[in-house]
């Protein structure tokens, strides 16, 4: 069986570890397994897997690399998992990164002899799990495709032998849908104030048409609630990518700091309807601001 080592082991992560570990001999590795209290650590005893002691020790002799780690750990983990890598052995980097850090990941990669394969992961990863978009770039996406999709990746496919153009198109696209979750956020909490949330809804509707804005506006909320930090991470990647293009980042750095905040208000997300969850985090919000006040 194919040996494969899983850099980052949170909700993407433990998801790759489920799917495929019928599949290959897995190994699995996170900053977080020297806490023993850390949940990565939790769910990698739980499942009953061996903690190795560094990234080093995770990918020796692995043939298959798996990086699903945090937006800003994209290069730290490369750096870390080359180390040890086999001559030879893949390393797909699924993660939400600007094309020059990608860049960078795939030098250090590439400078012990490892094969650099870029992905980027186009939907939220739970719902499909394996069959999750995600675009294979570089000079060796191509060859990689088969080997993935013996492993159950029914949703990747090759995308571009240009490094760095797959995280572009993920990157771009994130300006637009965590945007839009920091634009619902700040509108309809301002129009719960004035009572007029559902006057803004209805607008929504009339001038695009198509989406069910209370459902979407809830769901789009809540995942700021849940994964706002990680979300706020990938945002500061975004804002890299557009300077990395020329041109000024201010709304993605903007995107950021608002999912950054979301977080604190996240046991929030129990309430059951929109108008509720806006009720909860203006309370929150409110008790918050009262409290630095003082």
């Amino acid at each position: 069986m194919m040996s494969i080592a899983l850099i980052g082991f949170g909700e993407v992560g433990q998801i790759l570890a489920d799917d495929i570990k019928d599949r290959a001999v897995l190994t699995v590795w996170d900053t977080q397994f020297a806490d023993p209290a850390a949940s990565p650590r939790r769910a990698a005893t739980v499942r009953g897997l061996a903690l190795p002691a560094s990234a080093v020790e995770a990918v020796a002799g692995a043939d298959l690399i798996l990086s699903a780690v945090t937006a800003a750990q994209t290069l730290a983990a490369a750096e870390a998992v080359a180390e040890g890598i086999a001559p030879g052995a893949r390393y797909l980097d699924l993660n939400s990164a600007s094309p020059g850090q990608k860049a960078a990941a795939a030098r250090a990669i590439g400078a012990r002899g490892g094969v650099y394969v870029e992905g980027a992961v186009m939907a939220p990863f739970p719902p499909k799990r394996l069959a999750t978009p995600i675009l294979l770039g570089g000079p060796n996406g191509q060859a990689a495709l088969p080997e993935l999709a013996a492993l159950g990746f029914a949703g990747a496919k090759f995308f571009s032998e240009t490094l760095g153009q797959a995280s572009a198109a993920k990157m771009c696209r994130s300006v637009m849908i965590k945007g839009i979750e920091a634009l619902l956020t700040e509108s309809l909490l301002a129009a719960r104030h004035y009572g007029v949330e559902q006057t803004v809804l209805t607008s929504l509707d009339d001038l695009l048409p198509g989406p069910d804005w209370p459902t979407l506006a809830r769901y789009m909320i809540s995942r700021s609630l849940v994964h706002g930090r990680r979300r706020a991470e990938e945002m500061r990647e975004v804002a890299r990518t557009v300077s990395e293009a020329g041109g000024p980042s201010w709304m993605s750095a903007a995107t950021a700091v608002r999912q950054d905040w979301a977080p604190q208000f996240h046991t929030a997300d129990r309430a059951e309807t929109l108008t509720a969850l806006l009720d909860a985090i203006r309370a929150d919000a409110a008790f918050e601001q009262k409290d630095a006040a003082e």
